[in-house]
């Protein structure tokens, strides 16, 4: 089976349970009356580790391919985009 399908479908299968559990954590922050600009960055940065250590569980099997440094470097961003919104 080709590699990228089976990262296609890790992705698929998984993905999906982390952002039912960061939508919690967000609809949480927002029940608790956070300011919004601040419960979006703990958000962010929950959601962008939880999905950067998804990918990072598969390092040794999907390293070499160009779809897997592409999420990565996408999810690394999310997350790096959280901080921004909390230090702003």
């Amino acid at each position: 089976m080709d590699e990228n399908r089976v990262l296609l479908n890790y992705y698929l299968f998984t993905v999906p349970h982390i952002t039912v559990l960061a939508g919690a954590v967000l609809g949480l922050l927002l029940l608790l009356k956070i300011d919004i600009k601040k419960a979006l960055g703990i958000f962010a940065v929950f959601y962008g580790s939880m999905l950067t250590i998804l990918a990072l569980m598969v390092r040794t099997h999907f390293s070499k391919l160009i779809l897997y440094k592409l999420s990565l470097i996408v999810f690394f961003g999310f997350t790096l985009l959280g901080v921004v919104l909390l230090l702003t």
